[in-house]
C-alpha cells in the first residue's frame, strides 16, 4: 500500500486522469439510472382468483377455499397465506419467503391447486399468478359539469389510449364507474301469456346471437367460406332477434317480453372529485419504467388537454414525483450545504486548500457510487436517496482524519510529500477499519427479513458503495493533491482563523486537558457515572419516558377516510352519509381558513369513491402542501372525527391513511371454533374502544346481508324436486341467467336475461314465483317454505384458520404502539383467552413487521458484531482493546436516546438507521486515539503519558469530524419540510449520539485504557508473584518485541 500511496504521489497526473474519468462515467452513469418511487423488489406474493356466480361465501370455503389450502400446507417456501371468501369469488393471497425463488413456489402453488380432486360445478378456471409489481405514478379525475357517466368513460378511454402511445407508459387504468352490461328484463305476465320460461328466451338468445362458420365451398379456382353473421352487441339491435315462434307461426321478438337495454352493473364503483362525477385515471410503472420522465409526460399532456377542451378537464389528483422530487432537491441542498459546512470549518481551524480537497471527496465519492448503481441495478427512488443524505453526514469523516494527520506531520517540519505519506501511513489502520466497520454494520440490512430488509437493503447498497469509493478517494487521491497543494508553514492566518483556532486550542489545554487528567486519576469514578447514566437512560426507555415505536408518525399531504355500513345497505344510504362527512371536511376546512393570514384552504381537493360494493364509500381529502400548511395533517383529522362524531349504524368508520408496515395496532383472532371467535372478536374490540390512547377501532367482521333461506316442503320432494333444481330456477329469476360476454371496444360486455325489478323486488315476488315441476308450474310458497336471518359478507383465514382481525390508530402521533401493545397483552388478552379457550391471538400490522426484523436481526446482529470486532481485533492485534471500544457503543445510545426525548419524537427504525452509522463514526474516533496511544507507547512514552498524549494530539481530528458531522445534520434536524420529517429521527441519532460519543472517547475511552492497564498489571503480578511496569504489559510493547525478534532471525538468517 505504501508503495501505491507514493507511486501516485511522485506522478500526480494519473490521479488527475482517473478523477477526470470518475466525473465523466459518473455523470454518465447517474442519466442511465432509473427512477422509481420504491425500491425494486422482486415480488414474492402469489395470488389464487376463483369465481363462482352466485355463490355464497360459505359455499365458496366450503368447496373452494378449504380443499385449496388444505394442499398448501407444507408447501416449501410459503411464509403465511391468507384467505377472503365473498359472494360469488374467493381470493388467497400466498406469501413467499425470503430467499426463495417465487416463480419456483409458483409452479408448486399451481400444482397444489390442480391437484384438487372436485370443485363445484358452475366454478369459473381458476387463475393462479405471481402479484406484477406496479407504482402508481400518478392519479388524474376527469370531471365535467353536466356531463354523463357513459361520456365521461368515454373520453377516458380515448385519453387512456393516447397516453399509453407514450414510450415508457404501458399500465393505464380507468375506475370511477360499474361494469357495463346488457339486461333483458323480462316481464312476468307476458311470459306467462305465451307460457315461456326464462331459460328458454336465455337458450333463443345463445342459438341466435352468434357469428359461426359452416365449412368451405371448394371450387376447381378457389375455396369460400361459408359463414352466417347473425352476432349483434348493442341492446338495440339485440330487440329484433326473435325468441319464439307460436304453432300458428307467430314470431315473438325479444322486445315484446321485456325490457332490452344498456345499463351499469348493480355493483357500484363511482366516484366523484369535488363533488362532480368523475373518471379516474391512473398511471401505474413497472419496474423498468421510469417515474420522474412519466409524470412530466403526464403533466403536460394534463396541460395541453385542460387548454384544448371546455366541457371537460383533468385534474391531478396524486402525483408521486413531487414526493420523489422533494428528496432530490432535499439531498442536493444537504449535499451542497455539507460541502460548504467542510470547507468553513476545515478552513477554520486548517487551511482552505487541504479544506477543498477534502470537501471534493463528497462528489468524487458519489460519481463512483452511481457507476457502482448503474452496474447493480439500483434505481434512484425515495430510499436510494435517503441513504445518500444518510452518507453525506459520515462521508468525509476519513478525509478528515488524513488530511489533519498529514497537516500535523506538516505542521512538524517534515517536507509536504514526506508529510503526506507518513501521515497517510500511520492512519491507514484505523481508517481502513473505521471505513470496513460501517460497511460491515450496513450490510445487516441485507440479511433483515421483513419489509424493513426490502426497503433499506438499497438504502445500505448506496452507503456501502458510497464510502467504498470515498477510502479509496481519500488513501490515494487525497494524499497526491494534499502533497502537491503548495502548504505554507506557519503561513499568516487571518483574524476570524486565529480566533477559531486559539479558541479550539484553549478549549483543549485549559478545560479538556485538566478533565482527562482528572478522569485518569479517577478512572473508577469515571466509567461508573457514565454506565449509571446509561442505565438510568434504558429505564427511562422501558417507563415510557422515552418512547419506542416500530414506525414513527410520518407528516402527510392526504388523509383518507374510510366508512363501511352493514352489507345490504342502500347506496343511496351510503351516499348520504359520505356526502355529510364531506361537507363536514369542507366545514373544517372553511374554519382553518378562516384563521390564516394567507386565506388559503387547507383542502385542495376530496376525491370519493364508492364501491366495490354499495356499503362501502371511501373519502381522499388532498391537503395543502405540508411547507405552506403548517398545520400537521393529524389535527385536521382530528377536528374532523370531532365533528363527524357518530354514524348511525355504522359498522367501521376511520380516518387517516394507508401506514407504510400496517397498522399500529393489528390483533388477528383465529380459531376454528365461530362461536367463540366472534364473541372474542367482539369483546376486544369493545375494550379497545374504551382506551383513549386509541382511536378507529376497526375490525373486518362486516355485518351480512339479511338472507331469505329456503327449505323445501314434502310435496316438493314428492313431485321429485331437489333444492339444486329449485334454486337453480329461483337463481334464473332473480340473480339472472348470464347467456353471453360480448366484447365491445375493450370492455367485456355481459348479456343478462332475469325478471324485470319490479317483479323481484319483493316477498311476494318470490312467493307467487311459478317453479316448473313434472306436474306443470306451482307457486314456489307450496313448495318451500323460507325464514329471514343476516348472512355473511366475507369469511376471511389466516394459515387455513377462521380469523377476525381487531386494528386500531393512535390517538396521538406521540403515542407508543409498544408499549400500548403490551397493556393490551398484560390486562386485556389473558382475560379473553381464558372465556374463549380455542381463540388465539396472532399480531399482525406493525408489530409484525417489527417481529420480523427483530428475529431476523437475532440472527444476523450476533455475527455483524463478530466480523466488527474480528476487524476492530486485526488492526490492534488486542482483543482487550477491542472490547473496550466496543463498550461505547452501547454507552452511546444515551445521547440517542435524550436526543429524542429532547425533540419528542420516539425511536424508531428510521432511529435504527442513525446509530448503524454512529457505530461506523465511534469506531473510526476511537481508533484514531488508540493507534495513537500504540505508536506513543512504542515510541517509549509512560503508559498514562501516552494516555494523555494520544488525547491531546487526537483532540483537533475527533472534534473536526464532529463538528462537521453535527453542523452538516443540524439543518436538517430542524427543516420543517415533509421529506425532512423522515430523516429526522436518523439524523438526531447521528447528531446526539456523536456528540454524547466524542465524550465517550476522549474521556471514557482513555479511563478504560487505563483501567484496563492496572487489570493486566495486578493480574501478571498475582499470576507470576512479580510486580512488572505498566509499559510491558501492553500488547504494543509485545508486538514490537516480536517484530524485532523475527527481524533479528531474519537479519541472522
Amino acid at each position: 500500500m505504501k508503495r501505491l500511496i507514493e507511486f501516485f504521489i511522485k506522478y500526480p497526473v494519473g490521479v488527475d486522469a482517473l478523477l477526470i474519468g470518475f466525473f465523466f462515467f459518473g455523470w454518465i452513469s447517474f442519466g442511465k439510472l432509473n427512477t422509481t418511487f420504491f425500491p425494486l423488489v422482486e415480488s414474492r406474493d402469489i395470488t389464487i382468483t376463483a369465481v363462482y356466480p352466485g355463490a355464497s361465501p360459505e359455499e365458496i370455503e366450503e368447496g373452494v377455499v378449504n380443499k385449496i389450502e388444505q394442499n398448501l400446507k407444507g408447501l416449501t417456501g410459503i411464509e403465511q397465506y391468507t384467505s377472503t371468501s365473498n359472494e360469488n369469488r374467493a381470493s388467497i393471497n400466498v406469501k413467499v419467503i425470503k430467499g426463495y425463488n417465487t416463480d419456483l413456489v409458483l409452479e408448486d402453488v399451481k400444482n397444489a391447486v390442480q391437484s384438487v380432486a372436485s370443485f363445484p360445478t358452475g366454478l369459473e378456471p381458476i387463475r393462479v399468478a405471481k402479484r406484477e409489481n406496479r407504482t402508481l405514478a400518478i392519479s388524474m379525475a376527469l370531471t365535467g359539469e353536466g356531463v354523463d357517466l357513459i361520456s365521461l368513460k368515454q373520453e377516458g378511454r380515448k385519453i387512456e389510449q393516447e397516453l399509453r402511445l407514450q414510450d415508457g407508459i404501458s399500465k393505464v387504468s380507468l375506475s370511477g364507474f360499474p361494469n357495463e352490461e346488457i339486461e333483458i328484463a323480462l316481464d312476468k305476465s307476458t311470459l306467462r301469456k305465451y307460457n315461456l320460461s326464462l331459460s328458454q328466451i336465455a337458450n333463443a338468445l345463445r342459438a341466435t346471437n352468434l357469428d359461426i362458420t359452416g365449412g368451405t365451398i371448394k371450387g376447381t379456382q378457389e375455396e369460400m367460406l361459408i359463414r352466417s353473421r347473425n352476432k349483434q352487441y348493442d341492446a338495440k339491435e339485440l330487440q329484433n332477434i326473435i325468441v319464439y315462434t307460436t304453432p300458428l307461426g307467430q314470431t315473438i321478438r325479444l322486445k315484446e317480453v321485456g325490457k332490452v337495454h344498456n345499463r351499469w352493473s348493480d355493483s357500484p364503483a363511482r366516484a366523484a372529485f369535488n363533488g362532480i362525477n368523475s373518471v379516474e385515471i391512473s398511471v401505474n410503472n413497472t419496474d423498468q419504467e421510469d417515474l420522474l420522465s412519466t409524470c412530466e409526460f403526464v403533466n403536460n399532456y394534463v396541460k395541453d388537454y385542460n387548454e384544448s377542451r371546455n366541457h371537460m378537464r383533468l385534474d391531478v389528483i396524486t402525483d408521486f414525483s413531487i414526493t420523489l422530487q422533494q428528496r432530490k432537491d432535499l439531498l442536493l441542498e444537504n449535499g451542497l450545504l455539507g460541502f460548504f459546512l467542510v470547507l468553513v470549518l476545515l478552513t477554520l481551524f486548517l487551511n482552505l486548500r487541504l479544506a477543498f480537497w477534502v470537501a471534493i471527496g463528497i462528489p468524487v465519492s458519489f460519481a463512483g457510487m452511481f457507476v457502482l448503481a448503474t452496474y447493480f441495478g439500483i434505481t434512484i427512488n425515495v430510499i436510494s436517496l435517503f441513504g445518500m443524505i444518510v452518507v453525506i453526514g459520515i462521508l468525509v469523516d476519513d478525509g478528515i482524519v488524513i488530511a489533519e494527520n498529514i497537516y500535523a506531520h506538516f505542521e512538524r517540519g517534515k517536507p509536504l510529500l514526506r508529510a503526506a505519506l507518513d501521515g497517510t501511513i500511520e492512519v491507514i489502520p484505523s481508517v481502513v477499519s473505521a471505513v470496513l466497520t460501517t460497511i460491515i454494520a450496513f450490510s445487516s440490512f441485507f440479511f433483515l427479513d421483513g419489509r424493513a430488509g426490502d426497503f433499506f437493503s438499497e438504502m445500505a447498497f448506496i452507503v456501502i458503495a458510497t464510502l467504498a469509493v470515498s477510502l479509496i478517494e481519500g488513501l490515494l487521491f487525497l494524499p497526491t493533491h494534499l502533497s502537491h497543494a503548495k502548504l505554507e508553514r506557519n503561513a499568516k492566518k487571518n483574524p476570524v482563523q486565529s480566533f477559531a483556532t486559539g479558541v479550539l486550542f484553549k478549549f483543549r489545554d485549559r478545560i479538556y486537558s485538566p478533565f482527562l487528567r482528572w478522569s485518569l486519576n479517577n478512572k473508577i469514578i469515571t466509567i461508573s457515572f457514565f454506565f449509571a447514566v446509561m442505565f438510568i437512560t434504558f429505564g427511562a426507555m422501558g417507563g415510557g419516558i422515552i418512547r419506542t415505536q416500530f414506525f414513527p408518525f410520518i407528516e402527510r399531504d392526504n388523509l383518507s377516510i374510510s366508512l363501511d355500513m352493514p352489507a345490504g345497505t342502500n347506496e343511496a344510504v351510503t351516499q348520504k352519509w359520505i356526502d355529510q362527512i364531506e361537507a363536514n371536511v369542507w366545514e373544517v376546512n372553511s374554519q382553518y381558513k378562516s384563521e390564516r393570514e394567507d386565506g388559503l384552504d387547507v383542502v385542495k381537493a376530496i376525491q370519493k369513491n364508492i364501491g366495490p360494493i354499495s356499503s362501502k364509500a371511501r373519502l381522499n381529502v388532498i391537503l395543502l402542501d405540508s411547507e405552506t400548511r403548517g398545520t400537521p395533517s393529524y389535527l385536521i383529522e382530528n377536528d374532523i372525527r370531532a365533528v363527524t362524531g357518530e354514524i348511525e349504524g355504522a359498522d367501521n368508520l376511520s380516518f387517516g391513511g394507508v401506514q407504510a408496515f400496517g397498522k399500529p395496532i393489528s390483533i388477528s383472532l383465529v380459531s376454528f371454533d365461530l362461536v367463540e371467535l366472534r364473541a372474542a372478536k367482539e369483546e376486544l374490540k369493545a375494550k379497545l374502544k374504551l382506551m383513549e390512547a386509541l382511536s378507529d377501532v376497526i375490525d373486518n367482521d362486516q355485518k351480512g346481508i339479511r338472507e331469505v333461506t329456503l327449505e323445501l316442503t314434502d310435496k316438493a320432494r314428492f313431485l321429485g324436486l331437489t333444492p339444486g333444481v329449485v334454486m337453480s330456477q329461483v337463481r334464473e329469476t332473480f340473480f339472472g341467467a348470464q347467456v353471453q360476454r360480448l366484447q365491445r371496444g375493450e370492455d367485456e360486455v355481459k348479456v343478462w336475461v332475469r325478471l324485470d325489478e319490479k317483479d323481484r323486488k319483493q316477498l311476494w315476488d318470490l312467493e307467487e314465483m311459478l317453479i316448473s315441476t313434472p306436474q306443470g308450474n306451482i307457486p314456489l310458497r307450496e313448495l318451500a317454505n323460507y325464514s329471514i336471518e343476516r348472512g355473511t359478507v366475507n369469511i376471511n383465514h389466516l394459515d387455513g384458520q377462521r380469523e377476525y382481525r381487531v386494528e386500531s390508530s393512535l390517538s396521538s402521533p406521540n403515542g407508543s404502539a409498544p408499549a400500548l401493545l403490551s397493556q393490551i397483552k398484560a390486562d386485556i388478552l389473558p382475560d379473553i383467552f381464558a372465556k374463549y379457550p380455542s381463540v388465539k391471538a396472532r399480531y399482525e400490522g406493525q408489530q409484525k413487521e417489527s417481529q420480523k426484523t427483530q428475529d431476523s436481526s437475532q440472527t444476523v446482529m450476533p455475527l455483524i458484531l463478530f466480523l466488527i470486532i474480528l476487524t476492530i481485533t486485526f488492526t490492534f492485534r488486542s482483543l482487550v482493546q477491542t472490547i473496550v471500544i466496543m463498550l461505547l457503543i452501547p454507552l452511546s445510545l444515551t445521547g440517542v436516546a435524550w436526543g429524542h426525548w429532547l425533540h419528542g419524537m420516539p425511536m424508531s427504525i428510521l432511529s435504527f438507521l442513525g446509530v448503524v452509522a454512529l457505530i461506523g463514526i465511534i469506531v473510526n474516533d476511537s481508533l484514531v486515539l488508540v493507534s495513537k496511544y500504540n505508536i506513543n507507547v512504542k515510541s517509549g512514552q509512560k503508559v498514562y503519558d501516552a494516555i494523555y498524549n494520544a488525547g491531546i494530539s487526537r483532540f483537533r481530528a475527533i472534534f473536526l469530524t464532529t463538528i462537521t458531522t453535527i453542523a452538516g445534520l443540524a439543518p436538517l434536524i430542524f427543516e420543517t419540510s415533509f421529506q425532512a420529517q423522515f430523516l429526522i429521527p436518523m439524523a438526531v441519532s447521528i447528531a446526539y449520539g456523536i456528540g454524547f460519543a466524542t465524550m465517550l472517547t476522549l474521556l471514557v475511552l482513555p479511563s478504560m485504557m487505563a483501567l484496563v492497564n492496572d487489570s493486566r498489571v495486578l493480574i501478571r503480578h498475582v499470576w507470576t508473584n512479580q510486580k512488572p511496569s505498566r509499559e510491558e504489559v501492553e500488547p504494543a510493547i509485545k508486538e514490537m518485541k516480536s517484530e524485532q525478534y523475527f527481524k533479528e532471525l531474519n537479519d541472522a538468517e
